[in-house]
């Protein structure tokens, strides 16, 4: 390779390397404004993001929410729970009046066995008063079981919640107000009166 032509080789060389540094440096002026852009759109996305303040608000809210849907979920089961309450109150009721009215048709059946036995004669060999003696156990057995006892207040002092005064009269020996006289047996179902015992009482 002649002289002339070697240092035109190096010339160009020279001049290709040149012109990569130049490539070189504009290379990295514009990577670092696209950093500096980057960092500018950085700061643009930052602000874009929700600041630590309106994050708190956000989390107070939905613990508001969340307890408001708490109470509403607790007064909801309260509520059912009354109405359960109040469906098996109905119902107990519902059959335990029922009961009550059909028992109190049943009691002039017992009224009619007590006005035979008091008619019948004790000392009859027929056994006509023990049969109606034992039918009206066997009466009463029945209704104790459906927890109604009768009410026999011979002797007692009136009692205007079991007791219903047909008239009063002068009783000699008896105590003022006490109940000389039965007219009529009353009868209670647990607590509740189903018909008063209809009595004579001693005057004052």
């Amino acid at each position: 390779m002649s002289s002339e032509k070697t240092k035109d080789w190096k010339k160009i060389k020279e001049t290709i390397e040149q012109k990569l540094n130049e490539d070189t440096e504009d290379s990295v002026e514009i990577d670092d404004e696209e950093d500096g852009g980057n960092g500018q759109t950085g700061t643009g996305n930052a602000l874009d993001h929700p600041s630590y303040v309106a994050l708190e608000e956000k989390l107070t809210l939905a613990e508001q929410q969340a307890h408001e849907n708490w109470e509403k979920s607790v007064r909801a089961m309260a509520e059912l729970e009354n109405v359960r309450r109040r469906a098996e109150r109905d119902i107990s009721n519902a059959h335990r009046y029922g009961l009550e009215k059909f028992i109190t048709s049943l009691l002039p059946v017992a009224d009619s066995l007590e006005q035979a036995m008091q008619l019948a004669d004790k000392s009859a060999q027929d056994g006509m008063y023990e049969g109606l003696e034992l039918t009206m156990k066997l009466f009463l057995d029945a209704l104790a079981k459906q927890d109604v006892q009768q009410i026999d207040p011979q002797g007692q002092l009136f009692n205007p919640q079991e007791h219903e005064a047909m008239s009063m009269v002068d009783a000699p020996g008896a105590e003022p107000n006490t109940i000389v006289t039965v007219f009529q047996k009353g009868y209670k179902m647990a607590d509740r009166i189903i018909r008063p015992a209809r009595v004579i009482v001693a005057k004052k």
